[in-house]
């Protein structure tokens, strides 16, 4: 069975092509910067790489383009030719608790859920839209961020809020990265020769966004984004965690709108907004007090999450470092584990500094992993079960 996994932004599309259930990558096109003076395509395979500079307009241009180069370099004949296509779609709200074959009704739900995700459903919608265009006889699969976060109990995902505004508008922790962590869960699992149902961990999603998710026997039980994904960690340019009163303090005080509110908290603040830099790769580079302040807020927030997830679980077997911060800051991940040392958790410094699976030393009573994600392949599997 080939599945192509499509994955649609706001200026790019991504999109891996699967031979399931044998899980070979067969080709990873990626279209960038669609609708500026010059896009960017890059076509994967093995261990060719080809990238060049073309003029690509639309979403619709960039799926027809990547169309042709699943021709072009004999992949498949185009996507008609495919048994499946399935789709990233952020939102999900409690509508969707798994993957779905996507019908009239499921298209209306992802629009009406567009104000959820205004960045994301929009955008997801007409990569699913364009895809049905081109391949109307092949079966769509939308697969959700948010649904492996339904397991959470009701006094996780629940705000103190009058209980009527989750009863009439919905408005609760939903959590995000889901295809991530649900990836580098069963990764984990494998490694530690167990099934995910037998596991207790902690997953730290750690990259320009960021999330943890505390996860009892394989189900998801608190995660640290929100309503949003604003909510939680420190992150490239969003604040995570504040006091909800500085809003009001932002629109009373300094009279800014609820539009330039929602700009500074999700672009012009965290890493970004302390030390002028979101890149923690630049950050380290950097030798000046707001830097420095920078990381610290970080690792603060990451540690004081893993602290309290631990006290939900209970047991922790592993804790699980992925991402683009995650799988590449060996000296993040020091300092990380280095406030955890009061639970256990002993640091193979070797394995650590070369990115190793297993960076925890023998010694330690929790296992530590880096696991590389890769949550194309995570919906490959999900679309692969619900057409079974």
């Amino acid at each position: 069975m080939k599945i192509a996994v499509i994955n649609s932004g706001s200026s790019s599309i991504k999109c891996k092509i699967f031979l399931m259930p044998s899980e070979e990558m067969l080709a990873h096109i990626v279209v960038e910067k669609i609708g500026e003076e010059s896009s960017l395509v890059t076509f994967t395979q093995k261990e060719r790489r080809l990238t060049q500079e073309e003029i690509i307009a639309t979403h619709y241009d960039a799926l027809k383009r990547i169309n042709g180069m699943l021709n072009e370099h004999n992949i498949v004949a185009n996507f008609a030719s495919l048994d499946a296509m399935a789709h990233r779609v952020v939102h999900g709200a409690e509508h969707f608790k798994k993957a779905v074959i996507i019908n009239d009704a499921v298209l209306q739900i992802i629009e009406e859920l567009i104000p959820l995700a205004p960045l994301h459903n929009g955008v997801n919608l007409e990569g699913i839209r364009i895809s049905q265009k081109k391949a109307p006889n092949v079966a769509q699969v939308a697969v959700f961020d948010t649904a492996f976060h339904e397991t959470m109990p009701k006094e996780a995902y629940l705000y103190a809020l009058p209980y009527e505004l989750y009863e009439k508008h919905k408005i609760r922790k939903y959590g995000f990265h889901g295809t991530s962590h649900a990836f580098v869960m069963q990764e984990a699992a494998k490694a530690m020769k167990k099934d995910a149902t037998e596991c207790n961990m902690i997953t730290l999603h750690l990259g320009n966004g960021s999330s943890i998710c505390a996860i009892k026997n394989g189900k998801s039980i608190d995660t640290s984004m929100g309503f949003t994904p604003l909510e939680g960690l420190m992150m490239g340019s969003r604040c995570g965690d504040i006091d909800p009163a500085v809003v009001l303090y932002l629109q009373r005080e300094l009279t800014l709108s609820v539009d330039d509110v929602d700009e500074l908290l999700n672009k012009r603040s965290g890493l970004l907004g302390v030390c002028g830099q979101k890149d923690v790769r630049e950050i380290q580079k950097r030798d000046d007090e707001l830097s420095h302040l920078a990381l610290l807020m970080l690792k603060r927030r990451v540690v004081k999450y893993i602290g309290s997830y631990m006290a939900l679980l209970g047991r922790v077997d592993a804790l699980v470092f992925t991402a683009g911060i995650g799988e590449n800051s060996s000296s993040l991940r020091a300092e990380i584990l280095q406030d955890l040392e009061i639970f256990g958790v002993v640091l193979d410094r070797e394995a650590n500094l070369q990115n190793s699976l297993l960076i925890s030393s023998d010694s330690s009573k929790i296992k530590v992993f880096v696991i590389k994600t890769d949550e194309e392949l995570e919906i490959a599997r999900e679309a692969v079960k619900i057409l079974r």
